[in-house]
C-alpha cells in the first residue's frame, strides 16, 4: 500500500538514508508493521479492499495515518536530527483516530466487511451442555 519513497512526505531522504545505512529492509518492515497495526483497528471494514487499492483509489487520510505510524516505528531505530516530540504527537493522533474508528465514533468512507453486523451488537448463547452420568 505504501512504498519506501512515499515516506519522503514525512521524512527527508537523508534522514531515511542515515537510519537505514543503505539497507531498506528496516524501512520496509516499519511500513509492514504500520499496516498490520492499522488492520487490527479496522476489523469492521473490508480490509482486503482497503489495503489492496492502488494509486488514487487509496484513502488519502489512511495513507497519512499509516505513514505517521511507520515513521514512528522507523525513527526509533536511530535519531538523525528528528524532532521526536512532533513524531510522537502524530503517532498518538494516528492511534487515537484508529481507536475512534474501532469504537464507531469515527465512520470513514471504507467498504464494510460483509460478515460484520453494522449495529455492532451480537446476541446468542453458549453451546448447550449435556451431562452424562454413568
Amino acid at each position: 500500500m505504501i512504498t519506501n519513497k512515499e515516506l519522503f512526505t514525512h521524512l527527508y531522504p537523508e534522514q531515511i538514508a542515515a537510519i537505514s545505512d543503505g539497507d531498506n529492509r528496516m524501512l520496509t518492515a516499519a511500513i509492514a508493521g504500520a499496516i498490520t497495526q492499522a488492520k487490527g483497528y479496522l476489523h469492521r471494514y473490508d480490509i482486503d479492499k482497503i489495503f489492496s487499492a492502488k494509486g488514487t483509489r487509496r484513502d488519502s487520510f489512511l495513507l497519512i495515518i499509516l505513514k505517521d505510524i511507520a515513521v514512528w516505528h522507523y525513527i526509533n531505530i536511530a535519531n538523525p536530527n528528528i524532532d521526536f516530540s512532533i513524531r510522537e504527537k502524530r503517532y498518538d493522533d494516528a492511534i487515537s483516530w484508529l481507536k475512534g474508528v474501532q469504537k464507531g465514533d469515527i465512520l470513514p468512507d471504507f467498504p464494510v466487511a460483509e460478515d460484520v453486523n453494522p449495529t455492532g451488537f451480537r446476541f446468542g448463547s453458549n453451546p448447550k451442555r449435556s451431562n452424562h452420568i454413568t
